[in-house]
């Protein structure tokens, strides 16, 4: 009998990220599997925004190593890894901070920004937010752009930034609704991170738990079939 092949999205080993001479990822063994939602619950400190840029190509582990589909990221000169098309990471921080609100969009989702315009900014107090700054939006507007981002995003691979905080529970059932869809109908593979798992315990599959760099504990999330994954120490 053939052995089966494992399909692993991502497999990361004896992973470490420092930042001068302080660790703030450390890593034995993760791995995550396609068409999986999962949910990366940390306080501020505990790596959880580290560990989706490394896993974006944002950014180079220090030691061990981090592979998407079974092969490292490829890297330009000076050692500058090269992104990922199939990759998308929805966080505002990676634009510069007096490029407008409207100009980011319409550069990320160039055929979708009148329908972001439309659903989102046409009314309200999000009105005045198409022509601000991104960087002087609030914690809680960048959250809710990023949510923007990833749910009119068509990658294989969707890593969000803070995920469903400071937005209302109606805005967040709707973000929350288009993303089961995208996985279900696409087989998104989506990795979501927050601060505690209020919203991702609602719809992932798994939730990875991190507390000062390092894995606390794997739970399973809302659907047990949706998944599979696997830890080692």
């Amino acid at each position: 009998m053939m052995n089966q092949i494992k399909r692993v999205v991502y497999e990361l080993k004896d992973l470490k990220k420092d930042y001068g001479n302080r660790t703030v990822l450390q890593i034995g063994h993760l791995e995550f599997h396609p068409g999986t939602i999962y949910g990366i619950v940390g306080s501020i400190g505990s790596g959880k925004s580290t560990l989706l840029r490394l896993l974006s190509g944002k950014e180079k582990e220090t030691s061990g190593s981090l592979k998407y589909d079974d092969d490292t990221f490829k890297t330009g000169w000076f050692g500058k890894i090269k992104p990922s098309e199939d990759i998308f990471l929805a966080s505002i921080d990676f634009f510069q901070e007096n490029q407008k609100v409207n100009q980011a969009l319409k550069d990320i989702h160039p055929k979708k920004v009148d329908a972001i315009n439309g659903r989102y900014f046409s009314k309200g107090p999000q009105k005045v937010l198409w022509n601000k700054q991104i960087g002087t939006l609030s914690p809680g507007e960048k959250s809710w752009l990023n949510n923007i981002m990833a749910v009119y995003s068509d990658p294989r691979v969707l890593l969000i930034d803070d995920y469903g905080t400071t937005i209302d529970n109606k805005m967040e059932f709707d973000f929350r609704k288009r993303l089961i869809k995208m996985n279900k109908e696409l087989g998104t593979t989506i990795v979501a991170v927050a601060p505690d798992d209020f919203h991702l315990k609602k719809f992932a599959a798994v939730l990875i738990y991190l507390d000062n760099g390092y894995i606390s504990k794997i739970r399973p999330g809302k659907t047990k079939s949706q998944g599979k994954f696997r830890k080692k120490t």
